[in-house]
């Protein structure tokens, strides 16, 4: 329809031009100077009218396609005040324009819906391109390492390079692998994978990683559990029948020797008997001391769940400062207690509660007891992200890096008088409280235990 009015146009005006071209040879011919003046002057605007006519939809397409190289699709074509000719090919631009508008707002759309999950999901991700300049990085990876920003990916070299170095080195693709990281005063395990893809603005590497340290720890716990389980049962079971064996030996003996002298056969030797009963007394002892040991890590492995309450962290405090002075102060040790804010609360089970906190103390006391000053801090704050810390800090001697990773092991000890199982027993009660226990020292530095619910 545009071209078939375009050629009307144009043949018009050319016939006009024609007919221009007639009048001003009648008018040379007729020496009519006056008419020819004119005649000529109307063949010049005729001419540029044309030469108009021909190159407006030419320029007005031309300014089209430079809005839609710069993406300008805001422009409105008034198509009721323009040409009979241009009417059609600015509905065309108008209705483009449209279109381009609605793919602009439904690719935002898409773009805002992408961003909105990704800020939301607790995996951290990054990406960069091939000389490091990061392009992107979401709110997970921020809060998790604890980085308010990052502009290029060999900036953690200097602020985490164990993870800087498991970045570098995991090749794209490749299997995910557990990385033990320590941000601030927080240890965690993070699982790692990379991936990379090419756009057309180069070649870009999306890493992409999840703090495990939760599930590690419930995987652990629960198979020491089962291991225990297993382990006392074959103990109960063995030593039980020595132990009422030895019990009925004991007893047998022993009414031997209460008969009378003269009921003992001559061939018997009282003191060889007497060295037999106390030999059996001893079996008998030591078998009870492992069923009772075989008792105490299988009821490790049951632990009940905990019954949740509101617990004031305050009352938490002054009850366990109340139970622990008369040993603190018979070992001359300062026990300082903070909470904020004053009416901090928690939802826990505060029996158990306070049987870790106990633990906590004691092993905080036995730390301590070598020291001039000795004191302890117990403190309970909340977290930037609104959860509730508790920690137990003392001034000891604190714990070596090698027994570091050990420590919450079952059965480990560096205590002479320790059992192995209060630490286990505390990381095994934060776990049903949906939590974790943590801990943070180095040698001559003292030792934080940290609760976070």
């Amino acid at each position: 329809m545009t071209s078939k009015r375009l050629e009307l146009g144009i043949a018009l005006r050319l016939f006009g031009l024609l007919a221009l071209l007639c009048a001003g040879l009648y008018a040379q011919q007729q020496q009519a100077y006056g008419l020819l003046v004119s005649a000529g002057a109307l063949l010049v605007f005729a001419v540029w009218e044309l030469a108009r006519y021909v190159t407006r939809n030419h320029r007005a397409l031309a300014d089209y396609l430079l809005a839609v190289q710069y993406r300008d699709f805001a422009q409105h074509y008034n198509e009721e005040h323009a040409d009979l000719s241009l009417r059609p090919l600015y509905k065309a631009f108008n209705q483009l324009n449209a279109t381009f508008r609605q793919l602009s707002a439904e690719r935002a759309a898409q773009f805002t819906y992408l961003q909105t999950v990704l800020q939301l999901i607790d995996t951290g991700i990054i990406s960069y391109d091939a000389v490091g300049q990061v392009e992107w990085l979401n709110e997970a990876f921020k809060q998790t390492l604890e980085l308010p920003y990052l502009k290029n990916i060999q900036a953690l070299q200097k602020r985490l390079p164990v993870l800087y170095e498991a970045i570098r080195q995991l090749p794209p693709g490749a299997p995910p692998v557990v990385v033990k990281l320590v941000v601030g005063t927080k240890t965690m395990q993070l699982l790692l994978s990379a991936t990379r893809f090419r756009l057309p603005g180069g070649e870009f590497t999306l890493v992409a990683f999840k703090n495990v340290s939760d599930t590690l720890d419930e995987t652990e716990t629960a198979a020491w559990q089962k291991l225990l389980r297993v382990m006392t049962h074959e103990l109960m079971n063995s030593v039980a029948p020595i132990a009422s064996l030895a019990d009925s030996l004991r007893r047998h003996l022993q009414h031997e020797l209460d008969q009378p002298p003269r009921t003992v056969p001559a061939s018997s030797d009282p003191g060889l008997l007497a060295d037999v009963a106390e030999g059996i007394s001893i079996i008998q002892h030591r078998s009870e001391g492992l069923l009772r040991f075989a008792q105490v890590y299988r009821d490790l492995s049951t632990v009940s769940a905990p019954v949740l309450a509101t617990v004031s962290v305050q009352e938490l405090f002054a009850n366990l400062c109340g139970l622990m002075a008369p040993q603190l102060r018979q070992a001359g040790i300062d026990l300082q207690t903070s909470v904020q804010p004053p009416g901090l609360q928690l939802q826990a089970d505060s029996q158990l509660l306070e049987q870790v906190l106990i633990n906590l103390l004691l092993n905080a006391m036995y730390a301590v007891q070598e020291c001039a000053q000795p004191s302890i801090h117990l403190r309970a704050l909340l977290s930037e992200s609104g959860r509730v810390l508790i920690e137990v800090a003392d001034t000891g001697r604190g714990i070596a890096p090698e027994v570091l990773d050990s420590i919450f092991i079952p059965f480990f000890t560096t205590r002479r008088d320790g059992s192995g199982i209060g630490l286990t027993l505390a990381k095994q009660i934060m776990h049903l409280h949906h939590g974790s226990i943590k801990v943070q020292s180095a040698e001559g530095q003292g030792a934080v235990f940290r609760l976070e619910f």
